[in-house]
């Protein structure tokens, strides 16, 4: 058996809704396709990702701060703490050590749902990974850089090694910051999944994507030969294309009624440009889009629908799937959750899953 496929759920812009949409997206995928496993990497330090899978409220943060207090943390620190001390070439740790069976915290989630758990270790620790990264190459095959930037990469080939009875589908949260941490998890991703607002801010955000990513023409002067995007092209590091462009929380800024599309007119008008100039940025599709209509209908999906059901079920660990209209508690009120609304909730994500293959 083998990797599907790896997605980092990745913007440089913050309050789009990353965490929210990576954990229902995999809860999703691993409801369907209960034959595959789906690993959840959670690269932010707010690790947000895996205190709702872990159960969501109290209960996840908990369990958050159990693996990450632990002697040897299961987390996403505790594995790159020991590789990295281990250094290049050494053989790599048992991924499964570090790996967390969501189930076992979470029984509202299904058994084939993996988890390397957040740590807000992360921050602090930073330092000491971009050091490792551009520590002096101490011989002519060693690329101190090249090797740090891959080592999630490396976590996801060896875990479809050891545990090879079944296929496995990975998806990466991130943080907005283009820190070190999320070039790690950007470069382990062969694709790209990009929550936007339906506000024209994120047609900035995505400008600046673009010249993280590929950088910028000309290059800055100064800084151009030190960017990711350069160093990245230098190391043979391939730079993953932009899958679908996924519409969150469109009624915070439009009614039901006109929130028909995935992406304002500025951001689709910004990122069909890119599509036009650079086709190679996205993941190629069986028609060429000759017009931004086309590019959305290709390359968006709306989660207009995906409003305060979707919200509570992530806040208390469960699928929407099994959610049903009524009362839920959140931070000690009750919130009434609609029927209609949760399965309006569950086709939107359906939709999402629908692109992820």
């Amino acid at each position: 058996m083998a990797l599907i496929r790896s997605y980092a759920v990745w913007n440089n812009k913050g309050g789009v809704g990353k965490s929210t949409i990576c954990f229902h997206l995999a809860a999703r995928i691993a409801e369907v396709r209960p034959e595959i496993n789906v690993l959840v990497i959670d690269a932010c330090p707010q690790a947000n990702v895996s205190m709702l899978l872990l159960g969501g409220g109290t209960a996840g943060e908990n369990h958050v701060l159990a693996q990450c207090t632990a002697a040897s943390p299961r987390t996403i620190v505790g594995y790159l703490s020991q590789v990295i001390a281990s250094g290049a070439g050494a053989p790599l740790p048992n991924p499964m050590n570090f790996v967390t069976s969501v189930a076992e915290f979470n029984t509202n989630l299904p058994g084939n749902l993996f988890l390397l758990c957040g740590d807000g270790n992360m921050e602090p620790m930073a330092p000491a990974i971009s050091g490792a990264a551009a520590a002096p190459a101490l011989t002519p095959q060693s690329q101190p850089w090249q090797w740090v930037h891959l080592i999630l990469r490396a976590l996801i080939e060896n875990i479809c090694q050891v545990v090879s009875d079944r296929n496995w589908l990975v998806i990466l949260d991130t943080n907005p910051s283009f820190g070190i941490y999320t070039e790690l998890a950007v470069s382990a991703a062969d694709r790209l999944i990009v929550p936007v607002n339906a506000d024209d801010s994120s047609r900035v955000a995505t400008n600046a994507m673009f010249i993280l990513l590929h950088g910028q023409t000309p290059p800055h002067p100064i800084y151009g030969s030190w960017t990711y995007a350069t160093r990245a092209q230098g190391h043979n590091i391939v730079v993953p294309q932009i899958h679908v462009v996924v519409g969150n929380r469109l009624t915070q800024y439009q009614g039901a009624a006109t929130a028909f599309s995935a992406l304002s007119d500025a951001t689709a008008g910004t990122l069909f440009a890119a599509y036009q100039n650079h086709g190679n940025y996205f993941t190629p599709r069986p028609t060429v889009s000759a017009t931004v209509a086309d590019f959305r209908n290709n390359y968006s999906v709306a989660l207009r629908d995906f409003n305060t059901a979707g919200v509570v079920a992530a806040h208390l660990g469960r699928r929407l799937s099994e959610m049903t209209g009524g009362y839920y508690p959140v931070h000690g009120q009750d919130v009434q959750i609609n029927a209609a609304r949760v399965a309006e909730c569950v086709t939107a994500i359906d939709a999402l899953v629908a692109m992820v293959n």
